[in-house]
Parts: structure tokens; C-alpha cells; sequence
């Protein structure tokens, strides 16, 4: 998938979550906090997804210390370039609309 297409929202919630480095349990709260509760990522989606991300190098997973099982993430500048992005055509968006349905809103 080319970085210029639209992202998922699961995919846009665990990119911003991951603004700040953080561990799995930490982006599944994020991201059904900042979705008000309608991104609810389950363990094997979100693992699935992180891996994907790592593999496009648009995050990284951080070194684990010797004995954890945590594992950390962070964006990549690759990653912080694609989620800025995606800001820029979701405010394009809501532009848009606003626009036409200026008198509806």
C-alpha cells in the first residue's frame, strides 16, 4: 500500500497513539480513548497491525530490557510523516463538508 492512501482508523489511532513511545496494552487504551470507544483493537489485530507498521518502517519497536516481556514502539520519522498526512486529508475533508453543509451543521 503506498503511504499516500487513505489510512484505516485503527490505523490512524495506534500511529497517534504511538506519538509518544508505548507498549501494546497502552495503544489499545489510547486508541479507544481518543476514538471515544469506537477502536476497541484486540491483542492479535493490534500485534498484527504493529508488525505491518514495523515492516513499512513506519515505527520501530524499541530494545527490550533483559527478563521483559513488554515490548515498546515508537514512530519513525517516516511514520510521523504519514500520520501528518493523513491529518492534513482528514482536515481537507471536514473542510469540504463543512463547506457544502454549512447551512445543515
Amino acid at each position: 500500500m503506498p503511504d499516500s492512501l487513505a489510512l484505516t482508523e485503527s490505523t490512524y489511532y495506534i500511529l497517534l497513539s504511538l506519538y509518544r513511545p508505548q507498549h501494546g496494552y497502552g495503544i489499545m487504551q489510547q486508541a479507544e480513548s481518543l476514538s471515544r470507544g469506537r477502536v476497541r483493537l484486540a491483542a492479535g489485530t493490534l500485534y498484527g497491525a504493529l508488525n505491518t507498521l514495523c515492516d513499512k518502517g513506519w515505527i520501530i519497536q524499541l530494545p527490550v530490557d533483559n527478563g521483559s516481556r513488554r515490548k515498546e514502539y515508537r514512530l519513525t520519522e517516516r511514520g510521523l510523516e504519514v500520520l501528518k498526512q493523513e491529518v492534513r486529508r482528514l482536515r481537507e475533508l471536514a473542510e469540504n463538508g463543512e463547506a457544502i453543509l454549512k447551512e445543515e451543521l
